[in-house]
């Protein structure tokens, strides 16, 4: 019997700080259960993060923003003994790997992918004005995954265009030079798309739509109580429609063994909205609260975390420089002189 390969499953964050809920139930949750089966490698991609700097103002916030997620990872339950947890600029060859693969991506493939458009129309800016860097996320994006050699990518499905692509380039590439790549897969997370308090968009922390996971237990009240509900819910004795609003939805992840008393007393109006948003909060507070613990101790811990982070970002190292190898050779780039 030969030996059982495990799986690899790459994902990164932008590092903007600390996460939100839409964060927890959309990719966190689903990271620490990944760990249990497959080879992760969980990544700070702050070179992703300057895409979008604009004038440049926000990039002295960067580590300060790496060190706030990586504290929400841990908290989350991310076990540096099974996850390999690293900073995506301290692995330089991504950024070798991304130049070598640009000259195999067709300028076409990367106008048409649809968040790209998305995102020119959202820092409104023309095609003709956005950076390089912008365009070429996708495949920056691909040099991240399979540096590794990752097969298995956790997405949500507004990012299933872009590891399409991905598998488009490695294609090509594969194509080229001979089988090099896997083609990752995507894994697609099982929570639905989380809206924001605005019950419109994504929650998001550039929306000021999002509650934040280490956010107190005062500051998660006061959040939620801004939250939409029935727009047709004018007086607090119409009936609501629970069906059409978010804090029930809300309700289904935090409050789920409540769901009957809180659908018959919204439709039957026996309950206001400001009563509902405040037992929503209570859902959350309690669901977060050992996550909140955790998070104390290793604030108090900051060289455990730098650590952490160092000792992947070796790991990470050697398997890049690995893969690095194999690409110079099929691409008869000298590996020596």
């Amino acid at each position: 019997m030969g030996e059982e390969v495990t799986r690899r499953v790459f994902s990164g964050m932008r590092p903007s700080g600390r996460l939100h809920l839409g964060n927890w139930l959309g990719a966190l949750q689903n990271w620490v259960e990944l760990q249990n089966d497959f080879d992760c490698m969980y990544c700070a991609v702050d070179i992703h993060a300057l895409t979008t700097i604009n004038d440049g103002k926000d990039v002295g916030h960067i580590q300060d923003n790496i060190r706030e997620m990586v504290l929400d990872w841990l908290a989350a339950g991310l076990n540096p003994e099974r996850s390999t947890m690293f900073v995506q600029s301290h692995v330089p060859a991504v950024l070798t790997l991304h130049a070598l693969l640009s000259m195999v991506t067709p300028l076409g493939w990367l106008l048409r992918v649809p968040t790209f458009k998305d995102r020119v129309r959202q820092i409104n800016e023309s095609e003709e004005t956005v950076s390089y860097g912008l365009v070429g996320y996708p495949v920056l994006q691909t040099a991240d995954i399979v540096l590794y050699k990752a097969d298995t990518v956790p997405v949500g499905e507004d990012q299933v265009p872009h590891l399409e692509l991905a598998r488009e380039i490695v294609r090509r590439f594969n194509n080229f030079f001979g089988p090099t790549f896997p083609e990752p897969q995507p894994w697609l997370a099982p929570t639905p798309l989380v809206l924001g308090l605005d019950g419109q968009q994504k929650m998001s922390k550039s929306l000021d739509n999002h509650i934040e996971l280490a956010g107190s237990w005062e500051e998660t009240r006061s959040r939620t109580a801004t939250a939409f509900t029935d727009p047709d819910r004018i007086r607090r004795t119409d009936p609501g429609r629970p069906e059409v609003c978010n804090v029930y939805r809300l309700h289904k992840q935090f409050n789920p063994n409540d769901l009957p008393v809180i659908f018959e007393e919204c439709t039957r109006a026996k309950r206001g909205c400001v009563e509902c948003k405040a037992h929503l909060a209570e859902g959350i507070n309690d669901a977060l609260e050992p996550f909140r613990e955790r998070r104390r101790v290793y604030e108090e811990k900051p060289e455990m975390v730098r650590e952490i982070l160092v000792e992947g970002t070796r790991r990470a190292s050697r398997l890049a420089a690995e893969t690095l190898e194999e690409v110079r050779e099929r691409m008869g780039i000298p590996t020596s002189l």
